[in-house]
């Protein structure tokens, strides 16, 4: 919605404050410090997935039964 009020050429606008601001050689430096967050997200998004117990996919997530046979002499 925000990118419905933003047109081209207040985006040219604000990217060339931002070079003014940060130089050209800050901002491929910040472009890439942003993509390797995003990478890292990424990863700890997919090892959350993979820590998952498997048995809950075949819907076999519940414990077996306890054994209620007393084994006890009298």
């Amino acid at each position: 919605m925000l990118l419905g009020i933003i047109g081209g050429t207040e985006l040219i606008v604000i990217l060339i404050v931002a070079l003014l601001i940060f130089g050209g050689k800050k901002i491929p430096e910040l472009m890439r410090g942003l993509g390797k967050g995003v990478k890292e997200y990424k990863n700890a998004l997919n090892s959350i997935d993979d820590d998952e117990p498997k048995g809950k996919e075949n819907g076999n997530n519940s414990p077996t039964p306890p054994d209620n046979t007393d084994n006890t002499q009298k």
